[in-house]
């Protein structure tokens, strides 16, 4: 036990969690390092203070002793801090069940009837895997509202249920029109209700390092996506397509599992309950929903010109993002026929990616402020600029470290998207800001593939679908470095001393307030 209480410890002043803890009359006082009290904190004023009766709860204080400060997690969830990290990962099989999409985009081709092939081959087979990514992202703002009404475990758990359902009823079937309903449909939807919350999650439990968090649950995710080409190039030949699609759905399953492992943070006191429902019962029911409407699709986050500057630059940048993963396996077949190797492609990209999610995370968390912004647009330069170096390879080799640039430059850009969004709009509305980033980039995103096999099918080589996919990431990054750049102005703009670089001073957490992703229906499981 006292092991366990030192590397507890040892994790508590890593993370920024509490280290010491005290008992009271009304509950435990969590002391927390110094360094974790940002100047905002340090001069807040408690409006709510420790309350004299109800549930037994942890508060928060500075280790001089100060006032509390905010309700924070107890001790069985700072031994869980590292679990929440681990299990976040859980949507891996999702994931790189899509990003090893260009496998099963052959194996869809080979499992249809020969009668059923035409010219636009490429065009319709691209639609199964660009609507599964589309519906993700498409997702993304309804999936923020039931994370905030129902919580981050409930969400997650209901969204893999529906991904299992999707990948199992695609075995069942040959048709490319019901594979799009059920695997770009379903299986894209559930998923995007299994990957959000793992997001949201981490800004319950991390502040110091956040990005370091994000990029090691992050790259967690990729030791996944480097085994699964090699699995689905072996299994698919050795048991056909319809029984990968089964082997995928318990994958899935598992991930059900996986999360209800989620853990929320506690909730207020029953006094701030009871406050809530007495202010509820004297309002109509109509004023009650069109409170709570607002509530849900609040377009907040908008009003802010920097973050709708990078909201539209991440939606251009990613419209050619999602084609090597779709037509690279089938590019080199024709290029270079081959097509015994060809899954070394993912495993490379899904590799590289993992290393730059956690190599991004931590050069993230030594970067002040908005100029992390500018690692997302190195990266999709870079990005850009790789693919169009594809049609340039001369030998299968050359494609091969073009790729691990490629996915050096995916892990860079999706680890440093939450941090950038909680610096951008403050922790109270990162949930509806990543929802509603996601939900801008369905459109390119499944637009992508499709327009490069159309490409394809029209000029009979895949070198126009590459070049076309290069340029929207330049363009996107060319418009997100002038974020920093504008919000620089903005502070000089509000008052003399907003020079410092911090989030919104207003949405500070106070006593008997909730992060998005913990509502009270959850607080007592």
């Amino acid at each position: 036990m006292g092991v366990t209480n030192l590397l507890c410890r040892a994790f508590a002043i890593w993370a920024g969690m509490p280290t010491s803890y005290k008992s009271t009359s009304t509950g435990m006082l969590a002391v927390c390092p110094k360094t974790l009290l940002t100047p905002e904190l340090k001069d807040v004023k408690v409006n709510n203070p420790v309350p004299e009766s109800g549930p037994k709860v942890l508060w928060c204080v500075a280790a001089d002793g100060t006032k509390p400060l905010s309700a924070c997690p107890g001790r069985a969830h700072l031994r869980h801090g590292a679990s929440k990290a681990v299990a976040g990962a859980r949507d891996s099989s999702g994931s790189s069940a899509l990003n090893s999409f260009g496998i099963l985009y052959v194996m869809l081709q080979g499992d249809l009837p020969p009668a059923r092939r035409d010219p636009s081959l490429e065009f319709k087979t691209a639609w199964v895997g660009a609507l599964a990514m589309g519906m993700i992202f498409f997702c993304s703002p309804i999936v923020s509202i039931f994370t905030d009404r129902i919580g981050c475990r409930a969400t997650a758990a209901s969204g893999a249920t529906v991904a299992f359902i999707g990948l199992l009823s695609s075995s069942f079937t040959k048709s490319l029109e019901v594979r799009y309903f059920t695997y770009g449909i379903l299986f894209g939807c559930g998923s995007s209700f299994a990957f959000q919350p793992s997001l949201v999650i981490l800004g319950h439990y991390f502040k110091r390092r956040l990005g370091l968090a994000n990029g090691i649950v992050a790259g967690g995710s990729c030791l996944f996506s480097i085994s699964l080409p090699f699995f689905l190039k072996t299994v698919g030949k050795a048991i056909g397509l319809a029984h990968t699609f089964q082997v995928l759905s318990a994958f899935m399953f598992i991930q059900i599992l996986l999360s209800l492992t989620f853990r929320p943070l506690l909730p207020p006191s029953s006094d701030s309950h009871q406050d809530g429902r007495d202010k509820l019962g004297s309002r109509s029911m109509k004023q009650q929903c069109g409170n709570q409407m607002q509530n849900y699709f609040s377009m907040r986050v908008f009003r802010k010109k920097t973050y709708r500057i990078w909201a539209f630059g991440i939606a251009t940048a990613v419209l050619g993002y999602f084609v090597p993963y779709v037509h690279l396996i089938k590019y080199v077949e024709e290029a270079f026929k081959e097509n015994q190797k060809d899954w070394i492609l993912l495993v490379c990209l899904g590799a590289m990616s993992g290393l730059g999610r956690l190599v991004s995370g931590r050069i993230g968390d030594c970067i002040p402020g908005l100029k992390k912004i500018y690692l997302q647009v190195a990266s999709f330069m870079l990005l850009g600029l790789m693919c169009m170096m594809i049609p340039q390879c001369q030998k299968f080799e050359d494609v091969i470290v073009v790729c691990l640039f490629l996915g050096l430059c995916d892990g860079f850009f999706i680890t440093i998207m939450a941090p950038i969004a909680f610096e951008l709009v403050g922790p109270m509305q990162a949930s509806q800001a990543i929802g509603y980033l996601l939900g801008l980039m369905a459109i390119p995103m499944t637009a992508g593939p499709p327009v490069a096999g159309y490409l394809h099918d029209y000029f009979g080589t895949y070198h126009p679908s590459f070049y076309f996919a290069g340029i929207p990431p330049i363009i996107g990054g060319l418009v997100l470095s002038v974020v920093p750049l504008v919000h620089q102005r903005m502070l000089k703009k509000q008052q003399p001393d907003s020079g410092k670089d911090k989030m919104l001073v207003s949405e500070t957490v106070m006593n008997g307030e909730l992060l998005p992703g913990c509502p009270t229906t959850e607080a007592h499981i």
